[in-house]
């Protein structure tokens, strides 16, 4: 690959992909209370793949307010000063982030995956935070080096063994490797512990955060379960621990299929207390179930890690619609508390649904948690078509590709954020997410809305 000469700072500067100035911030020896305020002024921020016609990619980087997403920017790829690496085609440098402070300096971190460096070996690169924002970055040593490792195809953060320290969870080669922080502007990091169920079990998908209700962050492993004539899916707990992660049980996500080897693998997911008793609920959207029908698979907590499970479809009692092939319910889905009543909720992209005959107009469900835990009662419908929505309704625009569900204006209730040929904000409310007052919202990619 070519090697570019990299730009000098001014250079970014009177490009304008760089701020000249930036919201102030005061450092504090605690580290950060959100892994995504970037620059420490106490509101979360916003980053997202941004890609140029020759470049290998970039991140780049919304800074929040009181309000959510202010009009301050920043652009970073690997040309820029003091990052790793070269700006090469077909890098893929910022298709998969996450976010924490992985040094306890108080400024947010993020963990950027480049899956296509080095002949598809892969590499992360944590971006540092400072009071300017993200700036200069270290290379994550690669524990399993090879071409198609995809090193970064899935991150996740966490503290897995409750130092207090950030943790760092990498899916490379269809294995997933826990990197214990702190993570150092040197490269050094903690020990790195390998998770490799079996050898048919290729990992996909990383989710982290709380299930057994004690203080370590908890991990959850989506993965294909390959056999000689057929493929299915599974979710595998891992139990964080202070001196080592405990494998757990498996949940089966989706049935063996024999139709010669097409995959209908699991997607990402959420932990969150649908049914507010202290633990963690694990939820996975598999958009390709039956058919790309799609379906929700709930995997409530308790103290014991990860317990009873319940499926969620559109034929599920109280949810609008019909399963109809390539509908792809839960293609995205996001937790939040819309009404504020302690209850997390959930919102189930649905991006494939046909809507008067307009074919994969897409559209929006919230489900709504309850001391049983998430059912079709009281869950709500969004579409183009619903009254108050803003736009029109349209084929292929796949309204609900991505949803997110974030409080960004601090009345305590979670709004509805949902891309589609535009991106909505529908606020939330006592009642639920609501249409009085939706916008068009342009600020920020509904990507950028780091989980």
């Amino acid at each position: 690959m070519l090697v570019r000469t990299k730009p000098t700072l001014a250079t970014f500067l009177v490009a304008g992909l760089i701020p000249l100035t930036l919201p102030a911030a005061s450092a504090s020896a605690a580290p950060a209370k959100y892994g995504d305020d970037f620059n420490g002024d106490g509101y979360r921020d916003y980053a997202y793949s941004s890609f140029s016609a020759r470049g290998g990619g970039g991140v780049s980087v919304v800074f929040g307010t009181a309000t959510g997403p202010g009009p301050t920017k920043q652009r970073i790829t690997q040309s820029s000063p003091g990052v790793p690496g070269s700006d090469e085609a077909d890098d893929m440098f910022g298709e998969v982030r996450a976010a924490a402070d992985f040094d306890g300096d108080g400024y947010g971190d993020l963990a950027v995956a480049a899956t296509g460096e080095n002949g598809f070996q892969g590499a992360v690169t944590i971006l540092w935070g400072s009071p300017s924002g993200l700036s200069t970055g270290t290379t994550l040593p690669n524990k399993n080096p090879g071409r198609n490792n995809y090193m970064g195809r899935d991150l996740a953060t966490g503290d897995f063994n409750g130092d207090g320290k950030q943790d760092l969870a990498v899916i490379n080669e269809a294995m997933t490797y826990v990197y214990r922080g702190p993570l150092k502007r040197s490269g050094t990091t903690g020990a790195v512990t390998k998770l490799d169920k079996t050898s048919s079990f290729y990992a996909t998908a990383l989710i982290s955060g709380k299930v057994n209700g004690d203080k370590k962050t908890d991990l959850a492993i989506i993965g294909d379960v390959v056999g000689p004539e057929s493929v299915a899916s599974d979710v595998w707990f891992i139990k964080g621990g202070a001196t080592s992660l405990t494998p757990g049980s498996s949940l089966r996500l989706e049935s063996e299929s024999g139709d010669g080897g097409s995959a209908e693998r699991g997607g990402d997911g959420v932990i969150a207390d649908f049914d507010k008793d202290g633990y963690g609920d694990i939820a996975v959207g598999t958009s390709l179930y039956s058919k790309h029908k799609g379906r929700v698979s709930v995997w409530y907590g308790s103290s014991a890690g990860p317990s009873r499970s319940t499926r969620i479809t559109q034929s599920t009692s109280g949810v609008a619609g019909t399963p109809e092939n390539r509908d792809e319910f839960g293609s995205s889905i996001s937790a939040g508390d819309v009404n504020g009543d302690g209850y997390a909720d959930l919102a189930v992209g649905v991006r494939g649904e046909e809507i008067d005959g307009q074919e994969y107009a897409g559209g929006v469900h919230v489900l709504k948690g309850r001391a049983g835990g998430l059912s079709g009662s009281g869950s709500q419908w969004f579409a183009r078509n619903t009254a108050g929505v803003p736009g029109q309704l349209t084929a292929d625009e796949q309204f609900g590709g991505v949803v997110r569900l974030r409080d960004t204006v601090g009345d305590g209730t979670a709004d509805l954020y949902v891309s589609g040929l535009g991106s909505l904000r529908l606020p939330g409310s006592a009642g639920g997410i609501t249409t009085a007052g939706a916008t068009e919202f342009k600020a920020a990619p509904v990507n950028s809305f780091l989980e």
